[in-house]
């Protein structure tokens, strides 16, 4: 149930569409059969959460005897197919086994359930209980992640660009928040309010690797991604909340195409208005926001874009002025005129949004 009208037909990658597809017209196969074959296996996912929409998907509760407030997790084998969801290779309890992809992949569920339970009292990323399931092993060299409206989808990378995906569990929180979302605001994946959404996932994927890390704010890397690039690749991570822009700059995915502030917004057509790439900007903000209140930012920082996202009053078709009006708001009502609300008004102003 979302609190406005519905899901939408999202279909929520990790890895951008212009990354694959300059990676797909690569002259080395090495590089653009993989990318290939991931746009390939995107467009048959995409057009299968559309169906999805339209059918319904299938109601999803927890098992008999599943504990309240504790996760219920499955992880299975996808064999380097394309069905989901493959073989169950771990349920809920069961103790690690020799695939240290399906380990990851079960503590990186773990990691993000706890994160919004402990922090912000949510059970699961519908706030009932939604059991997690993930598929790992899927597709071959399949490069990139996903959450397909039920559960989430892992590739094992072509160790040529990307590693296993597995590997950040900032991308496992970054698109298990996709859900949150879609249970929440169900923001419109495309223009400004596709930015908040993929924006929304990068700060909870941040939040999920600082809380697990027991990091600060101050300690935090920022980092999108970190750890998924293979060696060969100039570059730290996906993306850059410190720094957009910054992420990489290499010979075959080119540079880091993120704006920090609106006077370099980008106006595009591709990856649905720019989703991935215009995302920078609240980034930017939540970073700013985060750094100048200090300590955990989980905490205050994180709790305000939660309220926001969670509050109800977040429109499927929010703007950046929308939405950054909406934490100035939860700033002030949750802290009053204190340093949260300064350093919120502060942080848009600085990346150029005007709060209402």
């Amino acid at each position: 149930m979302t609190t406005n009208g519905g899901f939408q037909p999202v279909f929520c990658t990790i890895v951008p569409p212009h990354v694959l597809d300059r990676l797909a017209r690569n002259e080395d196969p090495a590089l653009s059969g993989p990318a290939r074959r991931s746009l390939e296996h995107d467009a048959y996912q995409r057009t299968h959460r559309r169906l999805t929409t339209v059918i319904g998907a299938p109601a999803v509760a927890a098992p008999a005897g599943a504990v309240a407030d504790q996760p219920h997790r499955t992880i299975y084998d996808a064999g380097h197919q394309q069905d989901l969801p493959g073989t169950k290779v771990r349920e809920e309890g069961a103790e690690p086994g020799a695939d240290a992809t399906v380990n990851r992949a079960y503590t990186g569920l773990g990691a993000t359930f706890e994160l919004y339970l402990k922090a912000y009292g949510r059970n699961s990323i519908d706030g009932e209980g939604l059991p997690l399931d993930a598929s790992v092993h899927f597709g071959t060299d399949y490069d990139n992640a996903f959450w397909n409206g039920e559960q989430m989808v892992f590739g094992d990378g072509d160790n040529e660009i990307f590693l296993d995906f597995t590997i950040p569990v900032d991308v496992i929180g970054h698109e298990l928040t996709h859900g949150v979302t879609q249970h929440t605001a169900n923001l419109t994946y495309f223009g400004q309010p596709g930015a908040l959404n993929e924006s929304l996932s990068d700060v909870f994927g941040s939040l999920i690797k600082q809380y697990a890390l027991g990091q600060s704010a101050a300690e935090a890397d920022w980092l999108i991604g970190a750890g998924l690039l293979a060696p060969r690749v100039t570059g730290t991570a996906l993306r850059s909340m410190k720094a957009p822009g910054t992420a990489y700059d290499d010979d075959v995915l080119g540079k880091d195409p993120q704006p920090a502030t609106m006077e370099d917004y980008v106006h595009t057509g591709r990856d649905n208005g720019g989703v991935h790439i215009n995302s920078g900007i609240p980034n930017h903000a939540f970073y700013l926001v985060a750094t100048a209140i200090g300590g955990n930012a989980w905490e205050r920082a994180g709790q305000i874009w939660y309220d926001t996202l969670t509050g109800g009053e977040l429109k499927q078709d929010a703007a950046f002025a929308d939405f950054a009006t909406l934490t100035v708001k939860a700033a002030r009502e949750r802290y009053g005129a204190g340093d949260e609300l300064q350093a919120v008004q502060k942080a848009w102003e600085q990346v150029g949004v005007r709060t209402l």
